[in-house]
């Protein structure tokens, strides 16, 4: 049953109403602004999922009937219209497409163009009441400036309820309780507040609506029967009477009897005093990523019928494999997870974010957003561990990806268990780019890891000095981190524990940070893969700190951002232009210098001879959400006469011959020459370019490419004998300039080399395949080729 309107009609309304032909008369097509004394007749309330009080669907209710508007040429100054409206002062901006979900009933206006100044809505331009040739996908919203008008009468808008928020409070353990909490009384916020949810006629559908909202992929049951017990016992507490005064009291040691629960219930009995019921009546199916999405009745306030017997809802959720309870547990299951894995998320910078690529034919690719909503989103999410989504990203909003593309027009229920459950549309290249890439943002548990670590001493809250919390003996106390080792997959870690996005620098002297009153080095040694939820679970030194550098100065600090660069290797053009050269001595001094041959190299008879020289050109595609630049600036960038360029990393790709075991047996490497863009999309403009000492990156939408005839593109194979090996390629080994993804920086390649030519096949990105595809890859070199040199 959903909830009633606490608005009434009046008498002189409903005359009003009916004196009025145009509220009862069919819709006029007229073009012509409908002119109102203000917005007599029309209420108006924010509706929909997720949103915050200030923003929303934007409803309106015309002759007793709630409907939508159309965003066929929405503007802010309609926007602005609406807010006023609504009891806002002016909007910040306006959604289209149906952002807070598709509404009901009629779509009211369409087409609807407004200066801005107007007093009503009623005095836009449209195409006249109900005259629309929209769905309710194109529903428009608001999003209102939070601050209301002095002395605004809000009669004519409607606080229309909804659940902003879910929480459990626990109603059993003592002492400091492990996060996240998976069991416990469900507390809802409402516009009013926290309130208890009754549960009469509580079922397993909401109790797995609510798991998901809190960030768990399931629920489980709940021993009713000792939360029933608790409830009993809480209220003989409460109906005891205490003492009368002025009665002697006898002092008797007696020895107190052992009673279970005595915490609980002195909570439960708290809990009853500072909370009271606001929801009951939940009927979901199941499949709602919100609790809002469900069938909810509210209880008004001069409600007499409380929820029978004062039973609040208890659930129990089932946490994912990332926030399993023990170490053993959580590494089982992930491992089980990822090798399970047909789903996962590239590019986001939190957990539980990303653009969404599945796995078809030991190949990954990505998602086209046709039709992606909430519902697929939230199986996604559930496959993964997490909870159910809070937003289903489109538009490439965590970055393109590269490849193919495996599906499209995915329409899940929601009670799927993979998102190959599904119905969906298999594509061709023509159907969609990269451009519509589908991404996700999950429903996480709350863990609280951000309250364990901070930054000080920064310009903003983005950078600073990384401080952590210990404890030991006496109370918990700051400290600072050793900048020995300190890098940017540490900084990554701190990042995303504090919710900042990403790294752009870790930084290993902070001097020029006030480090305030804390000046105690309490870590040291700390290393990461850069994949942890927070610093805890990266390796470093137990309770003894040895650092090399001693002193505040020389303490870690970080630089965060919400965006970073993503760079991936075309790996097809390095098959397609792999050759061998022999290069005579004379022509390759200038190499040389630069250290890019083989050191057997030294010791040859200049100038005469040859090296023998595997040839293939890269081309480096930025596929991030921000530019790729060099770490250091253009003052430390050093100018090589021989070549005529500047260099602005020292390394910025390795090139290796591996023999199918994983020992090198030739290696090549490239300083950035000159990072420049070469070529860009269609919609993209260049930005640098390295003449004349020119600014050097990678903008995103472009890449650079090294051509096989430029010198160091190449690996000296002069030592290299006859036989099955692997060749790889790495940009950016070092890690000196932040990505979104590292693991995607690596290019493997299948070759045979015979002693006078090479076969180069099978060539791809490092997380491109399968777990099983890449370790059969390893072992097993091909014999065959697709491409002979």
């Amino acid at each position: 049953m959903r909830p009633v309107s606490v608005w009434r009609w009046s008498p002189w309304g409903l005359l009003l109403c009916l004196l009025c032909s145009s509220c009862l008369g069919s819709p006029s097509p007229s073009t012509a602004p409908e002119k109102r004394a203000g917005s007599q007749g029309l209420r108006f309330r924010l509706a929909g999922f997720p949103r915050k009080p200030f923003e929303g669907r934007v409803e309106i209710q015309r002759a007793g009937e709630w409907g939508t508007i159309c965003d066929d040429d929405f503007t802010l100054q309609a926007a602005h219209v609406l807010c006023r409206e609504l009891g806002f002062t002016e909007a910040t901006g306006w959604t289209h497409s149906a952002k807070y979900g598709p509404g009901t009933g009629r779509i009211w206006l369409d087409n609807l163009s407004c200066s801005g100044t107007e007093r009503s809505v009623a005095e836009c331009t449209s195409r006249g009441w109900g005259n629309s040739d929209c769905t309710h996908d194109e529903d428009a919203g608001v999003i209102c400036k939070d601050q209301r008008l002095p002395g605004f009468s809000d009669s004519n808008v409607e606080h229309h309820l909804q659940v902003e928020e879910v929480r459990l409070q626990p109603a059993v353990g003592r002492g400091r309780r492990p996060l996240p909490v998976t069991e416990g009384l469900v507390e809802v916020r409402l516009p009013g507040g926290w309130s208890r949810v009754c549960d009469q006629d509580w079922s397993a559908h909401n109790s797995h609506v609510v798991c998901g909202m809190l960030g768990f992929p399931g629920e489980k049951r709940v021993n009713t029967a000792f939360y029933r017990k608790l409830r009993k016992r809480a209220a003989k507490a409460s109906a005891r009477r205490p003492k009368p005064l002025g009665r002697p009291i006898t002092k008797r040691k007696v020895k107190p009897k052992p009673r279970v629960g005595r915490g609980p219930i002195k909570r439960l009995l708290a809990q009853r005093q500072q909370h009271s019921f606001g929801l009951h009546g939940v009927a979901c199916v199941g499949t709602e990523a919100h609790l809002s999405l469900c069938s909810l009745e509210f209880y008004r306030a001069n409600d007499t019928a409380r929820c029978p017997g004062g039973a609040p809802v208890v659930v129990s959720c089932v946490p994912g494999p990332l926030y399993a309870a023990s170490n053993s547990q959580k590494k089982q299951q992930q491992l089980k997870l990822q090798e399970e894995a047909r789903v996962r998320l590239k590019g986001g910078a939190r957990p539980g974010e990303g653009r969404v690529e599945v796995l078809k034919a030991g190949t990954w690719g990505t998602v086209c957003d046709r039709k992606w909503d909430l519902q697929a989103a939230s199986v996604v999410c559930r496959e993964l561990g997490f909870g159910t989504a809070r937003e289903a990203l489109s538009g490439a909003r965590m970055g393109q990806g590269m490849g193919a593309i495996h599906l499209s027009e995915v329409r899940c229920s929601g009670q799927e268990p993979t998102l190959w459950k599904c119905p969906h549309k298999n594509i061709t290249a023509e159907d969609c780019s990269h451009g519509q890439d589908a991404g996700v943002r999950c429903n996480l548990p709350y863990t609280g890891v951000e309250t364990r670590i901070r930054l000080s001493g920064g310009r903003s809250r983005h950078e600073g000095r990384v401080e952590v919390q210990i404890g030991g003996p006496g109370p918990l106390r700051w400290g600072l981190i050793c900048g020995d080792d300190w890098g940017t997959l540490e900084a990554m870690v701190v990042c995303r524990q504090l919710g900042l996005g990403y790294a752009n620098h870790g930084l290993q002297e902070t001097w020029y940070w006030d480090s305030g009153n804390v000046t105690e080095v309490v870590m040291s040694g700390v290393r990461c893969t850069g994949t942890e939820l927070s610093l805890d679970q990266c390796a470093h030194h137990g309770t003894h700190i040895t650092c090399k550098r001693t002193g505040t100065r020389f303490t870690a600090g970080v630089i965060c951002s919400e965006t970073a660069s993503d760079l991936l290797l075309h790996s097809a053009l390095v098959q397609e232009t792999a050759y061998i050269e022999d290069r005579p001595l004379h022509m390759l001094y200038c190499a040389a210098e630069e250290n890019c041959l083989s050191h057997s190299a030294r010791s040859a008879n200049w100038p005469y001879g040859h090296r023998r020289l595997l040839r293939f050109s890269s081309q480096i595609h930025n596929l991030g959400r921000a530019d790729f630049r060099p770490k250091a600036g253009r003052h430390s960038w050093v100018w090589h006469e021989c070549h005529g360029h500047y260099h602005s990393m020292d390394i910025f790709t390795h090139y290796d011959i591996l023999t199918p075991n994983g020992t090198k047996v030739a290696e090549g490497h490239k300083a950035s020459f000159c990072l420049e863009d070469t070529e860009c999309q269609e919609d993209v403009s260049k930005r640098y370019e390295c003449a004349n000492f020119g600014e050097q990156g990678i903008t995103v939408g472009c890449w650079d490419l090294y051509r096989h005839d430029i010198d160091c593109q190449w690996i000296d194979i002069t030592d290299v004998k006859p036989g099955n090996y692997i060749l790889q390629v790495v940009i950016n080994p070092n890690y000196e300039v932040a990505e979104t993804d590292f693991t995607n920086n690596a290019m493997k390649c299948n070759c045979k080399y015979d002693g006078h030519r090479i076969w180069v096949h099978n060539c791809h990105i490092g997380d491109a395949f399968s777990e099983e595809a890449n370790k059969r890859f390893e072992r097993y070199p091909g014999q065959t080729s697709n491409q002979i040199i």
